[in-house]
């Protein structure tokens, strides 16, 4: 028999547990005048900015930012189809990477006990350094599943020996690139509220990685 040319996929996963929280907080106030509106939601955001910079002192906070301040008016209009007064809004977003889930969990029952304060999202993620050794290591063990893939094939059909020809992420051995679905992760975050207290489990990353290859068997 003549050499063949194999092409599989291989496919590994890896679950770790969430080691950062990025959380979103708006601080929104509105009312008839636009000057206390505006005083209002800065006292407000100078409260949860105070408690984000305690949180950063004692470790627990990475970084935090306060990245947008929005001021705007508008004219409402009732279930008669009459137009009411003006009414003036003010918000302020404010976002922070917590790294202690206990404490991300005492801060956000704190601030979600004003009405001004929207959690607007909690993305769990894995710290910087793990994700690229995971990712490092779903990859390798992903080739080591082409590869035994490609000498089950070749055993099959009598050959002896099988050489890697290409190897790449999915998708780009294609005729036709599919979607690619390389390394990737896929995140899911539960929490109770209890009271004004919540209770956050830091969820597990998925960490997965396809890639493709052809192996010259003979």
């Amino acid at each position: 028999m003549s050499d063949v040319v194999i092409t599989v996929r291989g496919e590994s996963n890896a679950r770790v547990r969430a080691e950062e929280a990025a959380v979103r907080v708006t601080v929104s106030v509105d009312g008839p005048s636009r000057g206390p509106v505006v005083e209002q939601a800065q006292e407000r955001a100078s409260s949860v900015q105070d408690g984000l910079v305690a949180h950063l002192r004692s470790g627990e906070v990475s970084e935090w930012s306060s990245a947008r301040v929005s001021v705007w008016s508008d004219r409402p209009w009732n279930a008669e189809g009459a137009q009411l007064p003006l009414v003036h809004h003010a918000s302020v977003e404010l976002s922070a990477t917590f790294i202690d889930a206990g404490a991300l969990s005492w801060w956000l029952g704190d601030v979600t006990e004003s009405d001004d304060v929207q959690v607007t999202a909690v993305d769990w993620r894995l710290s910087p350094d793990t994700r690229a050794r995971t990712e490092r290591e779903v990859a390798a063990e992903a080739v080591h599943v082409a590869v035994e893939r490609a000498t089950a094939y070749a055993d099959a059909l009598g050959l002896a020996s099988v050489s890697a020809v290409e190897v790449a992420d999915a998708g780009l051995l294609a005729t036709r690139p599919e979607s690619p679905a390389p390394m990737g992760a896929r995140m899911m975050a539960a929490a109770s509220a209890g009271g004004s207290s919540f209770t956050l489990q830091p969820p597990e990353i998925v960490v997965t990685s396809v890639v493709e290859g052809r192996f010259r068997a003979e």
